[in-house]
């Protein structure tokens, strides 16, 4: 059963779909994703928030930045994520709202670690053994009492198998898909009631 095809949600999915296509293609491209993607992005779900759910809208999309934004940017404090990352899911959860950034989050990570596999896998099997583990480990060869040097950013970005957009984009879609008979996906009564 689909929703009601309402203003709202052709907006939604046009601005979401938008988003994590543009993110995931200049992820792949460049291996970055541009402040002045992710920074309208987020002051566009701001507007969307307001315009189409109110203030109950309004903060569920901060609810759901909290989540998407907060918990990359731990992640980010310590090393283990980009920059890039955490303002992609900053503008995209602002849209989504909490639950729905929850799911993207986890099905992100499953498609992370599935596409990770599929690249090593691939990997091993065009380069060999010893060029996919030179290529995607850091771990080089050191002399007696040699410290190991600094890895800098690029060489980082060059290592890391694939970007975190694409898997973004496509937990996004499915979650989307997967929530669609439950648009607009407003939090529950408490967070209305607040209102």
């Amino acid at each position: 059963m689909f929703p009601e095809l309402t203003i709202g949600l052709v907006v939604f999915l046009i601005g979401v779909g938008a988003y994590t296509v543009t993110a995931a293609i200049s992820d792949i491209r460049i291996k970055k994703i541009p402040n002045k993607l992710t920074i309208p992005f987020f002051g566009a779900g701001i507007v969307y928030q307001l315009v189409f759910h109110g203030l109950a809208g309004l903060g569920e999309g901060f609810l759901g930045f909290a989540a998407g934004f907060g918990l990359l940017f731990l992640l980010w404090i310590i090393g283990s994520g980009g920059g890039g990352d955490v303002k992609l899911m900053g503008g995209l959860s602002m849209w989504l709202g909490w639950k729905l950034t929850i799911m993207v989050l986890i099905g992100s990570v499953i498609f992370a670690a599935m596409g990770t596999f599929l690249v090593i896998v691939y990997s091993m099997f065009s380069r060999g053994v010893y060029d996919t583990k030179d290529k995607y480990l850091a771990t080089g060869k050191l002399k007696k009492g040699e410290k190991p040097k600094k890895e800098t950013l690029q060489q980082r970005q060059h290592r890391r198998p694939m970007g975190y957009a694409v898997p973004v984009a496509l937990a996004t879609w499915a979650v989307v898909a997967w929530q669609l008979p439950q648009f607009p996906w407003i939090g529950g009564k408490v967070l209305a009631s607040l209102f």
